[in-house]
């Protein structure tokens, strides 16, 4: 474990031939490797988090357009992180040190505090934990209001499912009958989309094969527990990794960073995110959540090997 690393410290957590590396910086998941196999498209301990990899999106995922919103009588405005789109993105925690909670050989929490400032005028206590068990890794996250006025609120993660191939010839499982492209006024609520015909549609699993995916997902079907599952397998090996989330989480984002990663990962690999919300959620109000003083949300996913 080392504390000199642009993520901060490494946090090792290890179940059998399960292992994952969390970051102090953002709470992260760095790597993670499942039944001996990595799982995860994600980063050397030298570098700070690219292209979003493993990261907390808090309080709000993917984008806010100009990084400018009006909520309780507040008008907010967020770093432009994204300049050539004139993007907010990914929430304001990301780059945080996140402090320990616990830490064993197979869990680890981390918790940070959201305090007002200009681009959020609210105050959250958010805190974020990773377990390993036999059947592999689950992301239980919990955000409450800590302040006195309702906040609005979204969350999300950003991790790069990868299993040593492009993604071409991975064969996707999206359990999503819509998508919700993004209005071009990003103050209009977007309108789902049947997927039915499409080459957007991944329920009975394909083939990626050259399909460009910048794509919220939504609709989801769910099994008995309430879980949808995204699957990614490679047809050559066999081997895949299944990525699940709770009820808390009823959008998923899919990404293949087409023409935006360096040449060498360019469809190395699959982001799939769970949201809580769309893209522009605090200008359109879709699906936005708003906290009560005191009031908290739970939501979990999780990564299995199959």
């Amino acid at each position: 474990m080392s504390g000199t690393a642009p993520s901060g410290r490494q946090y090792v957590i290890m179940a059998g031939r399960h292992e994952a590396v969390v970051t102090q910086v953002g709470a992260g998941l760095r790597l993670c490797t499942l039944d001996g196999r990595p799982v995860l498209d994600g980063y050397q301990e030298s570098e700070r988090a690219p292209d979003g990899r493993g990261q907390v999106l808090a309080p709000f995922p993917n984008r806010i357009a100009d990084g400018r919103y009006t909520f309780g009588g507040h008008t907010c405005q967020v770093a432009l992180d994204e300049p050539e789109r004139g993007n907010a993105i990914h929430g304001m925690v990301r780059w945080l040190d996140w402090a320990e909670v616990s830490f064993t050989e197979h869990d680890v929490v981390l918790a940070c505090v959201l305090r007002p400032q200009p681009g959020y005028a609210w105050e959250l206590s958010l805190q974020v934990g990773y377990h390993l068990a036999a059947d592999g890794l689950t992301v239980a996250s919990s955000v409450t209001n800590t302040g006195t006025d309702p906040a609005p609120f979204g969350m999300g993660f950003h991790p790069y499912l990868g299993l040593g191939a492009p993604v071409d010839g991975l064969e996707l499982l999206v359990p999503a009958a819509t998508h919700s492209p993004v209005p071009a006024d990003r103050d209009q609520r977007p309108v789902a989309v049947d997927v039915a015909g499409t080459p957007l549609d991944f329920r009975t699993g394909r083939a990626v094969g050259d399909t460009v995916l910048d794509t919220v997902f939504g609709d989801l079907t769910r099994d008995d527990d309430g879980r949808a599952v995204v699957h990614l397998t490679d047809p050559a090996t066999t081997q895949g990794v299944r990525l699940w989330v709770d009820e808390s989480f009823p959008y998923l984002m899919a990404y293949s960073a087409d023409g935006v990663l360096p040449v060498e990962r360019r469809r190395q690999s699959l982001a799939v995110e769970p949201m809580t919300c769309p893209p522009h959620a605090f200008r359109s109000g879709a699906d936005l959540r708003t906290l009560a003083p005191g009031e908290s949300w739970t939501g979990t996913w999780g990564l299995t090997p199959g």
